[in-house]
């Protein structure tokens, strides 16, 4: 059977990454044509480590994959065109935690991540670091905790949004230490860091990249990372389970099939995925934008969505 070739779109770093594990899974699961389809905007962390892992995938993976840009709905646009599309494993969606918190906080949404897909592969997570002006009176994960209970009310913390993975990971904070701490959402992560820095507001939940050149040049405080894994260029930075043991909050991305696609293609998918993942190009890109590659298989991405849909509900609940 012969292939035609065609290169990566560039409209976004999310689609070439897309692009690049597509060409190679499609190519071994024996699909000539699919469609990719993204929520992820560009600019961000996630458009940039695509990008740049894109670029280095071999040719061999060059069959073709077209890759479809439906952002807007915290996702949920493109998730409707992927749960809609026939299950033959020609279409795909990259998602991430951000899906499962939109069919919380919108029930009546006929798009279910748990029953509208079905789990191919985990692909990464994106460190959450908490950052503090340097006069905030405290510099460890310990010492943060204190002071949050001590002072109901007295501090504010920013995130990028009400219904973020930032923001309710905060909110499980609160909720473990039984402290008051007042949300402000911003729209959007850009103007966090400055804010910090300049004192407009004393915390905040920031991506590990927005992050980390402002805390090494020694404009703000990173006094913890949410998750427990150890991130390239943040060695330093200990995890807020220091503190609070068991604390493990960071957005999950993950691809996503159609629900009903044969279990086989979605196999070899996803075994086609991790062999991208696992190249020295994706970590190398990976730890260049702060994000940790976190593989798992069909089965159990399935089972963490499911935990993770779990203890949003409680979050989001009470």
């Amino acid at each position: 059977m012969s292939f035609t070739r065609r290169q990566l779109l560039q409209s976004t770093g999310a689609s070439a990454l897309l692009a690049g594990i597509g060409q190679r899974a499609f190519a071994q699961a024996g699909i000539e044509t699919a469609t990719i389809v993204t929520g992820f905007a560009a600019g961000g962390t996630s458009d940039t480590i695509c990008r740049r892992v894109a670029t280095k995938l071999s040719p061999d993976y060059a069959r073709a994959a077209v890759v479809e840009n439906r952002t807007g709905a915290t996702g949920l646009i493109a998730a409707d065109l992927v749960a809609k599309a026939p299950p033959d494993g020609y279409t795909l969606m990259m998602g991430d935690s951000a899906l499962l918190i939109a069919k919380l906080l919108q029930p009546k949404i006929a798009i279910d991540p748990l029953t509208s897909f079905k789990p191919v592969a985990g692909a990464f997570v994106s460190p959450l670091m908490i950052v503090t002006g340097n006069d905030f009176p405290a510099k460890t994960p310990a010492e943060f905790v204190a002071q949050l209970k001590a002072n109901p009310g007295r501090f504010s913390f920013a995130t990028s949004g009400v219904g973020t993975v930032q923001h309710l990971g905060f909110e499980m904070l609160k909720q473990s230490t039984g402290s008051f701490v007042v949300h402000v959402p911003y729209r959007g992560a850009a103007q966090i860091v400055p804010d910090v820095i300049g004192g407009q507001v004393p915390i905040g939940v920031v991506s590990a990249t927005a992050a980390m050149a402002q805390s090494k040049a020694g404009k703000l405080r990173a006094v913890a990372l949410m998750n427990t894994a150890k991130l390239e260029g943040a060695e330093s930075v200990p995890p807020l389970a220091d503190a609070l043991p068991g604390f493990d909050v960071a957005p999950r991305i993950f691809v996503l099939a159609p629900a009903g696609t044969p279990n086989e293609v979605v196999e070899q998918l996803s075994a086609a995925v991790k062999s991208v993942l696992d190249s020295p190009e994706a970590g190398a890109a990976a730890a260049a934008q702060g994000t940790l590659r976190a593989y798992s298989t069909p089965s159990q991405l399935g089972k963490d969505m499911a935990a993770e849909t779990s203890r949003w509900k409680k979050i989001i609940s009470d």
